[in-house]
């Protein structure tokens, strides 16, 4: 079975950061390693070389596949902000409803920039997807 190529890495996230070439999505990213470390109480971490994530949890498909993965994160990519673990709890539906610009895609979030969404509602997205993540899907 195939490795993750997913996983904690060593890099710095303030250089992964300042090195985005979009001073947009830079600042966005700033902003979401501010509101991601001060929701979760966790510090980030690289995991790869493109995503910052907060906290892990043990995940194991029904295929047998299984391994680790950063609870929530995010990655400024040139399209579009890619935040992760944000969608997963049951409130997550209705609070996206209320998020502003958005599309949702296979377990991600992706907002242009996060002046197109409402903070508080994506706090809230962040707090509860969290929570679920490392509660209800047993962190390791």
């Amino acid at each position: 079975m195939a490795e993750n190529v997913t996983r904690p890495t060593d890099a710095s996230v303030m250089d992964f950061l300042a090195a985005v070439e979009h001073p947009v999505r830079r600042a966005d990213g700033l902003r979401l390693l501010a509101l991601m470390a001060e929701i979760t109480g966790e510090q980030p971490r690289m995991w790869g070389p493109t995503i910052v994530g907060f906290g892990q949890y043990h995940y194991k498909y029904e295929t047998g596949r299984e391994g680790d993965a950063a609870a929530v994160g995010f990655s400024p990519r040139k399209a579009s902000l890619s935040i992760y673990g944000a969608t997963y709890s049951p409130e997550a539906a209705g609070l996206l409803e209320r998020l502003g610009k958005h599309k949702t895609g296979a377990g991600c979030l992706y907002v242009n920039k996060l002046a197109d969404v409402d903070e508080a509602v994506l706090r809230e997205l962040i707090r509860t997807g969290y929570r679920h993540i490392t509660t209800v899907l047993h962190q390791s």
